[in-house]
């Protein structure tokens, strides 16, 4: 049995309206304990628990307090707005304060019932504690002529209930606005660690500007406080299955009553309609909701699917919480609300995450003029800096090869050659021994050709040329062991440096040749016999021979450098010719000694890539084994790398025409290919759920770029950052090289990439390979960065660490003297954050733009016979930039139409 709040008689407690006076047990503001609910309107809410009524509730009809009365000599009554079974509300004017406000008075049952009377000024105190926008704001508790009123911003307009019951539903737009409001409002109470308990549609006010405002605390507790019957209290329509069942509340459960809000918000529906609160508890046992789709069909999908996960039964399934389900709402930010659940947002989910990436007009263009001007400056300083700018490269490749073929008919080997190969390549003797000796020498005596440093090189055979370990034929591969087979070595300006010639395997004739000139070949090097004396041979010649002969003279070029002419003939034909320099070493006997900083750095960097692969296949394989991972934007990475790789490699490669030949040139071909994809897919596998878990933000630009998003504002703004971070790494890099020239024992230059210089093919090749290259360059920092931040847990403890390592290896590796050492920690710097602070797409576009701008051989001379070279890698800087900043403008303009008008 229960009591009639208006007669107070005993009726039954499953009763929706009194027998004897027909007062209704029904109201939507009063949150209970288990108790029965209208049929028609189902809320599940007697007006007041009868387990703490000490006398019947005096509420009729009529209000309290007439209009115009002054209520503890501040609050004038304005209107009588609202009445419930824990209530009178009214509109006040505060008269110290001038302003509106409502005054919500308890029945004077609370004056008696102390349990009721600490709820209240508990209301108070935790509705204080929340502070935002979509929160009705509460301001003080008093009492007057026994009552207990709480004051409490006025909002003037309607409760979501009645509004609802008025009009049915909400228009789509209105409903998302509201739905937001709310989310932000709940969030407000969760931040504060307060649980609403009895969120529902009569305790969310829309006021006069639309805007919806959470009222009510009345049931509201600090999560910490709750205990006992607590759990049970209020409206059961409104309840989560584990709070209904008594088990516990918690945010995920206010979360369920933002779903049952949400629902009825977007279909003018119920989840559930039951006649008491039994009924209810087997729905929720045995029953799934209805979808909103169901009532509603033109309701958006991902609407749906937030209402449905707010809705599981499971807590554990739900949002975690309200900003989730806000950032999962159309037009929301999927991807801050996948990382507020904890979970790991999908890479779908990641390309579409509404991350703003459009860059003001402005600063897209001050990008690109900053991208421009140091282009400029790198081309200002190529004279200083880069050796191919002071050595004299004045022949082509085709020239060279011609002189050189020349020679080797003059020195007796006229059979027409079957297949021929040449290139420059670059000596590193002379840049050892000047930076162990000091050589007295400056590095300016280059300038004349000797000693090498560029250098071309000439072979030819009477059978195809085919490489045994590569696709494109070398200096010595394959080796030299052909009868007939020859080479040539010349300096830049086509001087005779060494020539090679295979004799005849076999030999009948007895005949005894006359004796040899020595002088065309002398002549050929650029070199006077009558200034050389003669000696003992030392040098072994690389094949047979049955006569040897050395000599002793100076350079043409530099009189006070010494030099050797070692020479070997067979049957009186020249098989051996070199001019030997004092740095010359025997390779072949001597192993390169490498100095104890290059193998600290080594030891390093090994370490480094060792732990990346090991992790990478450890982490690769519970991916794969979890079903995590984003395994088509893997795939499409492979397949394009693997594309462009062939592909490069199969027009630098120097073809024969036998089909063995061609078939290991494609062998090759495929198996590095292969590896290279094979190895970039294990990396990315084991790297982008990780990172798509703790920074999706860092893979943003590249998943829509995987998902051909190329006109993408944020893959515009990543790529142009990258153009500005890779030529940064550029400058600085060269900056460094400039320094140590300047200082007394600097080196002696940057030496662009040799084989660039060796044939437009080559270059193709180069640039089609550096794809792969410029990917593993930005994702293997990437995964390092995540490993250092999983053994940490803090992003920026991992950013200084990863920092620390890359300069310590940069300096090692690169830096000739401490001078340079600040640049090298600048490249760091600029790598790091390249990773840290944009992402995967601008580190490997960094690392792109470095290999275009710093191994080319760039000229500002477009005479000379290389130009096409640097204009190619010119014309895809700037185009790569200009494309950066065009589409980082998201269709914006960066001079508006009124500016050209008159």
């Amino acid at each position: 049995m229960t009591t009639c709040p208006s007669c107070a008689r005993s009726i039954p407690d499953k009763a929706f309206a009194c027998p004897a006076c027909g007062a209704s047990l029904v109201d939507e503001s009063t949150p209970t304990r288990y108790q029965p609910a209208p049929p028609v309107a189902p809320d599940f809410a007697p007006p007041v628990d009868r387990h703490r009524r000490t006398r019947a509730a005096t509420f009729s009809g009529a209000s309290r307090f007439v209009t115009g009365a002054v209520l503890a000599d501040r609050y004038r009554i304005v209107a009588l707005v609202g009445k419930g079974g824990m209530g009178e509300v009214y509109k006040a004017e505060d008269l110290k304060l001038d302003q509106v406000v409502a005054l919500k008075f308890l029945p004077d049952s609370i004056g008696f019932d102390s349990a009721m009377l600490a709820r209240f000024r508990n209301e108070v105190r935790i509705a204080r504690q929340v502070s935002h926008s979509a929160v009705c704001r509460v301001y003080d508790i008093g009492e007057v002529q026994g009552l207990h009123f709480l004051s409490m911003e006025f909002i003037d307009g309607e409760d979501l209930a009645t509004l609802l019951r008025r009009i049915g539903r909400l228009p789509g737009d209105k409903a998302l606005e509201i739905a937001r409001q709310i989310c932000a409002g709940l969030a407000a109470a969760h931040d504060s660690g307060v649980l609403h308990r009895d969120l529902k549609p009569a305790n969310v006010m829309i006021d006069g500007r639309g805007k919806a405002r959470i009222t009510d605390f009345g049931l509201a507790v600090v999560s910490e406080e709750l205990r006992g019957d607590e759990v049970m209290a209020g409206t059961p329509a409104y309840m989560a299955p584990e709070q209904l069942t008594g088990k516990e509340v918690t945010q995920r459960s206010d979360i369920y009553a933002l779903g049952l809000v949400l629902y009825e918000l977007f279909t003018g529906k119920r989840v559930f309609e039951a006649s008491d609160v039994h009924e209810l508890i087997q729905l929720h046992e045995k029953s799934t909701p209805v979808t909103p789709t169901s009532h509603v069909k033109e309701i958006d999908p991902l609407v749906e699917s937030v209402i449905m996960r707010c809705l599981e039964k499971d807590p554990k399934q739900r949002p975690a919480s309200a900003i989730q389900v806000a950032a999962a709402l159309p037009g929301g930010d999927p991807l801050a609300a996948a990382l507020a659940a904890g979970e790991t947002p999908s890479p779908e989910m990641v390309a579409a995450a509404s991350k703003e990436g459009a860059l003001r007009p402005a600063v897209a263009a001050a990008s690109l003029a900053a991208f421009l001007i140091l282009l400029v400056l790198i081309l200002l300083f190529l004279g200083r800096v880069y050796v191919h700018r002071r050595v004299p490269l004045e022949k082509s490749p085709e020239v060279l090869a011609e002189r050189a073929g020349n020679l080797i008919t003059r020195f007796g080997y006229t059979a027409a050659p079957a297949d021929r190969a040449f290139g420059f390549d670059l000596d590193n003797a002379f840049y050892q021994y000047a930076d162990e000796n000091q050589a007295p020498y400056g590095w300016k005596i280059i300038t004349s050709g000797q000693p090498l440093t560029y250098y071309f090189w000439y072979r030819q055979s009477p059978r195809a040329l085919e490489p045994a370990n590569s696709t494109e034929v070398t200096l010595t591969d394959p080796p030299s062991e052909l009868s007939g087979m020859t080479s040539v070595i010349l300096d830049p300006r086509g001087r005779l440096v060494e020539f090679s010639g295979v004799p005849p395997q076999l030999d009948p004739s007895k005949e005894s040749p006359p004796p040899i000139d020595w002088a065309p070949l002398f002549a050929e090097a650029g070199l006077d016999t009558t200034k050389f004396a003669s000696t003992e041979a030392q040098w072994s010649p690389p094949s047979f021979a049955d006569a040897r002969a050395a000599w002793e003279g100076k350079y043409t070029d530099h009189p006070d450098i010494s030099i050797r002419i070692e020479a070997a003939t067979y049957r009186s034909q020249p098989v051996y010719f070199r001019v030997l320099a004092p740095w010359d070493k025997p390779l072949r006997q001597e192993e390169t000694q490498t100095s104890g900083r290059v193998i600290a750095g080594v030891v390093i960097l090994m370490t480094v890539m060792l732990t990346l692969v090991a992790a990478a296949v450890v982490l690769a394989r519970r991916n794969l084994r979890l079903g995590r991972g984003d395994r088509q934007g893997a795939v499409k990475l492979a397949l394009f790398i693997f594309s462009v790789t062939v592909l490069g490699m199969l027009i630098g490669a120097d073809h024969v025409p036998t089909l063995n030949g061609e078939l290991s040139i494609l062998y090759y071909t495929v198996s590095y290919a292969l590896f290279i994809a094979a190895m970039l897919w294990l990396l990315y596998i084991a790297l982008e759920p990780y990172v798509r878990r703790h920074w999706p933000q860092l893979l943003i630009s590249w998943t829509r770029l995987l998902a051909g998003e190329f006109r993408d504002p944020l893959v515009g703004r990543d790529v142009l950052a990258g153009a500005l971070l890779g030529l940064g790494h550029t400058a600085a890099a060269l900056s460094g090289i400039l320094v140590d020239l300047l200082d007394v024992s600097g080196g002696a230059g940057m030496a662009a990439d040799p084989s660039m210089l060796s044939g437009f093919s080559h270059l193709l090749e180069d640039f089609f390979t550096s794809f792969g290259i410029s990917i593993f360059a930005g994702l293997a920092p990437l995964f390092f960065l995540l490993l250092l931040y999983l053994f940490l847990r803090k992003r920026w403890a991992a950013a200084v660490i990863m920092w620390v390592i890359v300069s310590t290896v940069e300096i090692l590796f690169f830096a000739s003297s401490w001078i340079s050492a600040p640049f090298n920690m600048v490249i760091a710097t600029l790598l790091v954050v390249g990773v840290f602070r944009f992402g995967l797409l601008t580190a490997i576009i960094a690392q792109f733009v470095f290999f275009l701008s710093f191994p080319f051989p760039l000229t500002t001379d477009l005479s000379i016979w290389y130009a096409n070279r640097s204009l190619f890698a010119l014309f895809v800087l700037i185009a790569l930039a200009s494309y950066g900043a065009y589409v980082s403008l998201g269709g914006q303009r960066i001079l508006h139409t009124s500016l050209l008008e008159d």
